[in-house]
């Protein structure tokens, strides 16, 4: 049996198990771990919980330490080189006329790799830019094209919820999303309206999906004719969250009924 806690290495980022040791810790916990570049500045995420041994598969690396004073200065120091960092390839990406947006740095906790994250419609040779930024810096040096939807999780925001944003506040993993989501949910299918700050639909059209699809599993579709306990009539929409239906009757009135009112087949017959 060990002890294990989850640990985030940046906000809105996936959670990697470690082994805890003999170290006590709780959720918010700053402490230097093992990991595959070398020790790394981490976050207690959840945690900790006991589990056999034999469920982790491939031994868990330690927590190292629990992290002091000097480990959060390097944090700031880390910050300003990436800061700095930005603005220098910023300035050799102009000076060399390359179709690439530049959006963030990162550096490793020892500061000896830097990794630049960019956007850009197609490929790009950045080899005579590496080769700038490594004489520059002297550390490893590693360019990184990733998706607008990456982007827009690295760098945050405000939705139009007025919330923090999905994407960079809890959401992991990035899954599909659909125009026939934004249908089921009866929203508006105005893309200004469906589309977060990435450009893409919001993450959030995934959230209620299922259940929306759930509960209008038993209303008929709309535009249907249905008989009702007042009459026949067309189904103009679903009030889906109160279970009822808009209909509007044959003889005018459009009225607000439930699935109980509605008169099948079998019903007539009797």
């Amino acid at each position: 049996m060990q002890k294990v806690v989850q640990i985030r290495f940046k906000p809105g980022g996936k959670v990697y198990d470690f082994d805890c040791g003999a170290f006590v810790l709780a959720p918010g916990d700053a402490v230097i771990v093992e990991t595959e570049r070398g020790l790394g500045f981490g976050v207690v995420a959840a945690g900790p919980f006991s589990r056999q041994e034999e469920e982790a598969g491939q031994p868990l690396k330690k927590i190292y330490r629990m992290a002091r004073e000097q480990d959060l200065a390097q944090l700031a120091k880390n910050r300003g080189l990436e800061q700095h960092a930005r603005n220098v390839c910023r300035g050799y990406i102009q000076q060399l006329g390359l179709k690439m947006n530049l959006f963030a740095v990162e550096a490793t906790f020892d500061a000896s790799k830097l990794t630049f994250f960019f956007t850009s419609d197609g490929r790009v040779d950045f080899r005579q830019l590496v080769k700038m930024l490594v004489k520059r810096f002297g550390v490893r040096i590693e360019m990184r094209q990733v998706g607008i939807r990456n982007q827009a999780k690295m760098c945050g925001g405000i939705g139009r919820c007025g919330r923090e944003l999905c994407c960079a506040s809890f959401i992991e993993k990035f899954g599909p999303v659909s125009i026939r989501m934004a249908k089921e949910q009866g929203l508006s299918l105005n893309p200004t309206k469906i589309s977060g700050l990435c450009g893409r639909l919001m993450c959030c059209l995934t959230f209620e999906f299922d259940t929306y699809r759930e509960l209008k599993q038993g209303l008929p579709r709309i535009g249907k004719t249905v008989t009702t306990t007042r009459g026949r009539g067309k189904v103009l929409r679903h009030n889906v969250l109160k279970g009822l239906m808009a209909v509007r009757l044959t003889d005018g009135p459009e009225i607000e009924i439930g699935t109980d009112e509605l008169v099948t087949e079998k019903d007539t017959a009797s």
